[in-house]
């Protein structure tokens, strides 16, 4: 069984507005709804469990409901921090999925997750008991040594940028929870599951991404967003 974790528990203070920014309406739809109908759609995702903030549990029972998100089985509070959000998504599930269980972990602010990309990550998750979407970093890295200049850089080929989907078998994913919150690592700052792995001592495997799988967190994120939406209308029209 794949079941994917979409994490909603964030109030989205940078975006300015009055609800959570996963809630926001774009062209008469919630931006998690967008993310949601992705998943909704590709014929290997068998259940949805959503990390959503404490007050919109309903709301979102209603809008699921309201645009047919049939796969959503659970709802489950989020944490004060994102990987305390992943943490009570992955132990609700204990004693639901067995341990070879594919769980794919997924933002739900990132509306634009390409089905190759979602398709590849369960691919390498089969196959390597985990699967990271990832792309080329194309900018040169600098090492800064002080406030003003440096004499370093870092090779851009020896570099990936990783962001969500990311794809674990169930049982090493629970593991790798517990063990980080009994020991403390990897669970601070901007941690997240991929890196929490790596701390934890284990190998995570490359997949396919997307340009387009952009993380709202700005308005300016959201205007982009918006383009995208009308990019694919005008292909669609063509």
């Amino acid at each position: 069984m794949n079941v994917a974790i979409i994490i909603a528990g964030g109030s989205g203070h940078r975006m300015g507005q009055d609800i959570p920014k996963q809630f926001i309406n774009v062209y008469d739809k919630p931006v998690l709804i967008y993310t949601l109908e992705g998943f909704q759609k590709h014929p290997q995702i068998d259940a949805i469990e959503v990390v959503c903030i404490d007050g919109w549990h309903d709301v979102l029972k209603a809008y699921a409901k309201q645009f047919g998100i049939s796969k959503l089985k659970w709802i489950v509070s989020g944490g004060n921090t994102g990987q305390e959000s992943i943490r009570n998504g992955i132990f609700n599930l204990e004693g639901i999925v067995s341990d070879d269980d594919i769980i794919i972990i997924h933002d739900g602010i990132r509306p634009l997750v390409d089905e190759t990309v979602l398709t590849d990550v369960i691919l390498k998750a089969e196959r390597y008991g985990n699967g990271v979407t990832s792309l080329p970093y194309n900018e040169q890295i600098f090492v800064v040594d002080n406030e003003i200049s440096t004499v370093k850089y870092i090779p851009r080929e020896t570099l990936r940028r990783v962001s969500t989907p990311q794809a674990y078998r169930f049982g090493k994913l629970d593991w790798g929870y517990h063990e980080a919150y009994e020991k403390g690592i990897g669970i601070h700052g901007s941690s997240y599951t991929n890196t929490m792995m790596v701390e934890l001592g284990e190998r995570l495997y490359f997949a396919a991404g997307s340009d387009k799988n952009i993380k709202l967190t700005t308005k300016d994120d959201l205007e982009m967003f918006k383009a995208y939406l009308k990019s694919d209308k005008d292909n669609w029209l063509k």
